[in-house]
């Protein structure tokens, strides 16, 4: 596998996501984004390890240090990020999303 593309709605997730950090704290949402990118990159190197996503093809890994959580499904030679989600708020609302 050779690289990830993000949903329109999680890249936008992400970077509401960093912004909010950002106003609580200069430098706070860079860390964030930091964050998000390694666990990206950590579901590169083994997308198996993520633990599936109730009854469906999804699979999640935790961001560490924030409690947000990448919601991804794994193809042949591409990562497909659907939700970069708050692992406390609305759990699920992402299920309808299709990639193009």
């Amino acid at each position: 596998m050779n690289r990830a593309i993000l949903h329109d709605e999680a890249k936008a997730e992400l970077e509401e996501a960093a912004a909010w950090y950002e106003a609580k704290r200069s430098g706070l949402g860079a860390e964030f984004v930091s964050a998000v990118e390694n666990a990206i990159l950590r579901i590169h190197e083994n997308p198996q390890w993520g633990a599936r996503y109730e009854r469906t093809r999804f699979r999640f890994k935790l961001v560490r240090r924030f409690p947000y959580v990448v919601f991804y499904a794994d193809g042949k030679d591409v990562l497909r990020v659907i939700a970069v989600a708050h692992g406390k708020r609305r759990p699920g609302y992402w299920r309808h999303r299709r990639f193009r």
